[in-house]
């Protein structure tokens, strides 16, 4: 599979990437008796999808929640060097409501059990999954600098974020990578989100 390099911080990752969020139950809390999981065979996905060169794995800690990140810690034990991880934080579960927070606490204590539950020391590329409105986009990327220079994540991303948000954000440390959909159903962020990140 080709490389490609992502945003213009240097970060290189293969053309496709393996977005594990069906691999795990998705943003809902856990049953009181949770069924069993296909593990073993999520694992051995994974690695083929390594073998074969699809080395840039998508999560996010909602995934779950948090058994997906479990999940791809599992799967690139021993292998770390070959993997480029991209994890996301931002989307809470309170009393099973969805809950969004940007507020730099919750920033570094989400990076910081994503790194525990994927068992690395840095992810490669963490973007806010969902802009916190309460809370400036200033303030939250203050912190994801300061984890950047502690050597916790090398590269920020956005996800869900419109043109002027991105490039607030732009202000107070590069951003990597947008995540939004972009497809020929969902054309309309052409006008301001694309020429953004240009």
């Amino acid at each position: 599979v080709p490389r490609v390099k992502l945003g213009s911080q240097g970060l290189e990752i293969s053309r496709i990437g393996l977005g594990c969020r069906g691999m795990s139950p998705n943003h809902c809390p856990p049953k009181p008796e949770p069924e069993p999981e296909p593990e073993p065979e999520m694992i051995k996905l994974i690695q083929h999808a390594i073998d074969r060169g699809v080395t840039f794995l998508d999560t996010s800690d909602p995934y779950g929640p948090h058994i997906n990140e479990l999940l791809i810690g599992k799967a690139i034990k021993g292998m770390r060097e070959k993997v480029q991880i991209a994890s996301k934080f931002g989307i809470s579960l309170k009393e099973g409501k969805m809950d969004i927070c940007g507020e730099p606490e919750y920033v570094r204590a989400c990076c910081e059990a994503s790194l525990k539950r994927l068992d690395i020391d840095c992810i490669d590329l963490y973007y806010v999954h969902r802009i916190d409105i309460r809370v400036p986009i200033e303030i939250t990327m203050g912190e994801l600098k300061k984890l950047v220079e502690e050597g916790k994540i090398k590269y920020i991303g956005l996800s869900e974020a419109c043109a002027a948000t991105i490039r607030r954000a732009h202000t107070m440390h590069p951003i990597t990578a947008v995540q939004m959909e972009w497809s020929l159903w969902t054309r309309d962020l052409e006008e301001e989100i694309v020429p953004t990140c240009r």
